[in-house]
């Protein structure tokens, strides 16, 4: 990859704990997989060229430069640390009798969300409900962002690996 390329990425992000590998991790590339069906279907091109990329919490954290691009993240606050961090910040666009959360601010003047259940299976239909209702607006508002450069490690190397961990 040539210094700075531009990417349009979309970020599916989960924890790096046991359990959110074991559970949320394989729900993350089912989300992957239907993000990536639902953007080669969008109409007029907006948005061609988005990969789709499932990395850990611990990594959208630490690497600046992936903070920019459209996120969403996946799993509950005790085993995601972005949906942590983004339970007080992100408005909470729909709860259900206080088992499965989806955050996304409703103007989405920035493309995050965040998609969580107090169990697996309750994060299973968050996941779906958000596929259903917000899944549209959301890839809109991704049409309007540009494609961003990431930087490159010190041996010249792009900071982020595109192959499945």
């Amino acid at each position: 990859m040539a210094e700075g390329s531009p990417l349009r990425l979309l970020l599916i992000v989960t924890g790096s704990t046991l359990r959110a590998e074991q559970m949320d991790r394989p729900l993350a590339y089912y989300l992957r997989q239907r993000l990536e069906e639902a953007l080669k279907a969008a109409p007029g091109g907006e948005l061609s060229g988005y990969q789709v990329v499932v990395i850990a919490d611990f990594r959208w954290l630490h690497d600046e430069s992936l903070q920019d691009s459209p996120t969403i993240s996946v799993g509950g606050p005790g085993v995601n640390e972005l949906t942590h961090r983004w339970l007080e910040e992100v408005p909470v666009a729909l709860a259900y009798n206080e088992r499965y959360f989806i955050q996304m601010d409703p103007d989405l003047g920035d493309p995050q969300a965040s998609i969580w259940g107090m169990d697996n299976p309750t994060t299973q239909i968050a996941v779906a409900v958000f596929l259903d209702r917000f899944l549209p607006r959301f890839l809109d508002r991704c049409a309007t962002i540009p494609p961003t450069s990431l930087g490159h490690d010190d041996e010249g190397e792009a900071d982020l690996d595109l192959d499945d961990e």
